[in-house]
């Protein structure tokens, strides 16, 4: 028990909630934009309904709806007086022109703002208070209040009304609903909306004069829609935003200046009916709550648009994977090795170490693949503690060439030290105590050695337990994501790991470094860096193959993954200053580094936040998300095939990419993000071990006949 609870310490647990809340902010910031902010609606509006109910009192009265001792007041605006009003802003480009037209000519006006406007753009808001203008409110997302509820439309007022006050710090009781038309206009719907407003302690601003600039009739047609035909005063209706208003902007450049020749006067909607809704300095209360709705239209929108140049910067990052790696493996497929490479092999020139721990149910297999080599070889087996009955298994199977050195349990590292330190060959094979050796794997892995510059080799891991749809996407994964990447490694000469499963080494080289690497928890991945910055090759032999088992559940597959990236990231860290060597270390520190940085740890980390973005792009823009599904589908499919043809696999697979991203790939970058949460912690994992079944054994006959043919 207190082991477990010393194991509990060392692990964190609090990063799942931080995940899941980040998650959860995320969607919410995704929905507010895709399904609120992006769903504004600005456009004109028909209108058919009845006007029974409209009293003849505001049929026939002024624009301004109020509210008196005796009930529901309309009010005109005073002869020769024009209100300017401006609808739909603030907008960043247009707004900010209509106020230096009206600064020039002296004039002030009123502007109806939307809530998201101003949360978009508040300091082009506060611009229009601090230069003498009034401000009024016209729903936070431009809803049609006829239609919306009274829930609705006081959440659409009181979302604008405390927006204004955080952008502006003032409060305004000036409404006009959105698509409102002259009082003579009214229908029923409408007069409803407007009467709730004005219960509501609201003042309801409608137009008289239309400018209809919203359709860009041209600068002539506003200029007349908008100048009174005698001396009655009027409310201006034009719009600061929802589209290009130069014309707008144009057009107030002539009538200003016209009306004023004419003897007009301009005045803003509380100045011209004497109302009392004027705006007033906002309460803290309103100008706190007000900035945090501002700041989080704001963050909504600067989120979305950083998520979709994510997907944009994604798409580019995986379309260039794929055409390196189909081009690296273009170019390894037509090397050809001279005929002074070939290693001319003497009787127990190569000695093979096994690790064991727990591998009863497979070792046998193991060791008679070894023993079939077609080169002679020397088997030394170490048993690293185990429980069950490994070393029984090794004891009655007798074998000849084979070697058994039991250890008290120490890791896998410790073991191949240990291997290592019995070792009289120059030449040594490392395999898993899974591991499946086909005849000539041992011969194919020894072959490069004949440039005395290699100093390891890394043979072609292939799943043997591939059956099941977990079976296949790990099979998928090991010949693409494993093995077509080697490929690449190798042309680039930045090798980052030769595989535990299959791998052959110099003594010499292995000397040179002081053996296994025992301080992270990926040593074939520190051992192969290591090797590099010490100035030694390191190649790959596809044609070296060998058969593993791998995780039969997503409990093991989890376990086996997070050992192996939080090893992958110990040792990249550990060799962090091959960056600024010279050579072969060079090459590792300033090609295969970054690659393994960028492609297995910063996408990773990244890629649920992209997935979340194109979930809910489904709902938003369908079409252009199954293209955006497909395109990444293609991008992985043109490696895939490229990968099982060199591999002389079969294609049938292949159809389970299509659905690896709803779990595998899920699983594999929260392994990723788990991996770096527990090494920014300073949290030290324990070593995972993997249950073995023999099920590699069993099947990597079968799979071997899947093979399309030598190449």
């Amino acid at each position: 028990m207190a082991a477990r609870r010393r194991r509990s310490a060392r692990t964190p647990r609090t990063h799942w909630l931080l995940l899941a809340v980040t998650l959860l902010v995320l969607l919410g910031g995704m929905l507010l934009e895709v399904l609120v902010v992006e769903r504004v609606d600005q456009g004109a509006r028909a209108k058919e309904g009845s006007h029974a109910t409209v009293p003849s009192a505001v049929s026939t009265g002024g624009p301004l709806l109020g509210r008196d001792d005796k009930g529901l007041t309309s009010r005109r605006v005073p002869d020769r007086t024009v209100v300017l009003t401006f609808d739909d802003g603030p907008d960043p480009e247009w707004t900010p022109a209509v106020l230096d037209v009206l600064r020039r000519n002296g004039v002030p006006a009123t502007f109806f703002v939307t809530g998201l406007a101003v949360s978009k753009s508040p300091e082009v808001a506060k611009r229009i208070v601090d230069s003498g203008h009034e401000i009024g409110l016209h729903t936070f997302t431009h809803t049609d209040l006829s239609k919306a509820g009274p829930l609705r439309t006081r959440l659409e007022l009181e979302q604008t009304r405390l927006a204004v006050a955080g952008a502006t710090g003032v409060s305004s009781r000036l409404v006009r609903p959105p698509y409102s038309a002259k009082a003579e206009d009214l229908d029923d719907e409408d007069f409803r909306a407007a009467k709730g407003l004005v219960d509501a302690g609201y003042l309801v601003v409608l137009s008289e004069l239309d400018s209809q600039d919203w359709t860009r009739p041209g600068v002539d047609p506003i200029v007349k829609a908008v100048t009174p035909r005698d001396d009655r005063g009027a409310v201006v209706l034009m719009h600061d935003a929802g589209g290009d208003r130069s014309q707008t902007v144009a057009a107030l450049e002539r009538l200003i200046p016209s009306l004023r020749q004419q003897g007009w006067r301009f005045s803003t909607v509380s100045d011209a009916f004497g109302a009392p809704g004027a705006p007033t300095p906002a309460s803290w209360g309103d100008r706190t709550e007000g900035s945090l709705v501002v700041f989080t239209v704001g963050a909504s929108q600067v989120l979305n648009d950083v998520m979709a140049w994510l997907v944009i910067v994604s798409a580019l990052l995986a379309l260039a994977r794929a055409v390196l790696l189909v081009c690296c493996a273009v170019v390894h497929r037509r090397r050809r090795r001279p005929n002074r490479h070939e290693l001319r092999l003497v009787p127990e020139s190569v000695t093979v170490l096994v690790p064991a721990y727990n591998e009863e149910a497979g070792i046998e297999a193991t060791l008679r693949s070894i023993l079939a080599s077609t080169v002679p070889v020397r088997v030394i087996v170490i048993d690293d503690g185990s429980t069950d009955g490994t070393a029984d298994v090794v004891h009655r199977l007798g074998l000849p060439g084979v070697r058994l050195v039991v250890q008290r349990n120490a890791g896998k590292a410790a073991a191949l030290n240990t291997g290592l330190r019995h070792c009289e060959t120059d030449l040594v094979v490392m395999v898993d105590g899974d591991t499946v050796l086909e005849p000539d794997a041992v011969a194919e892995l020894v072959r490069p050695f004949a440039d005395p510059g290699v100093g390891a080799v890394s043979g072609n891991a292939k799943v043997g337990n591939r059956s099941g749809l977990l079976g296949t996407w790990q099979h998928i994964e090991y010949v693409i994501g494993f093995n077509l990447d080697r490929r690449m490694y190798d042309v680039m000469q930045c090798m980052p790991t030769v595989p535990g499963a299959v791998g052959a080494f110099r003594m010499s080289a292995l000397r040179e470094i002081n053996g296994i690497p025992v301080d992270t928890l990926a040593e074939d991945t520190d051992l192969t860096m290591a090797l590099e910055r010490a100035g030694w090759a390191v190649t790959y032999q596809e044609s070296a193959r060998a058969w593993t088992e791998v995780p039969v559940s997503l409990g093991q597959l989890w376990r086996q993954r997070y050992r192996w990236c939080y090893g992958t990231l110990q040792a990249m860290w550990k060799h962090r200053g091959a960056v600024v060597e010279r050579g072969l270390g060079g090459r590792l520190g300033r090609r295969g580094l970054p690659y393994l940085l960028l492609y297995q740890v910063l996408l990773p980390l990244l890629a649920p936040a992209v997935d979340l973005f194109a979930v809910v792009s489904l709902f938003t823009d369908p079409l252009m998300a199954a293209v955006a599904w497909f395109g990444f589908l293609v991008m992985q499919l043109v490696p895939a095939i490229v990968a099982f043809w060199l591999d002389g696999e079969r294609f049938r697979p292949l159809w389970a990419l299509a659905v690896q991203p709803v779990v595998h790939r899920q699983l594999m970058y929260l392994v990723v993000i788990q991996s770096v949460v527990t090494a920014f912690a300073g949290a030290r994992l324990p070593w995972q071990k993997l249950h073995r079944t023999g099920s590699a054994a069993q099947d990597a006959p079968v799979a071997a006949t899947l093979r399309l043919g030598e190449r």
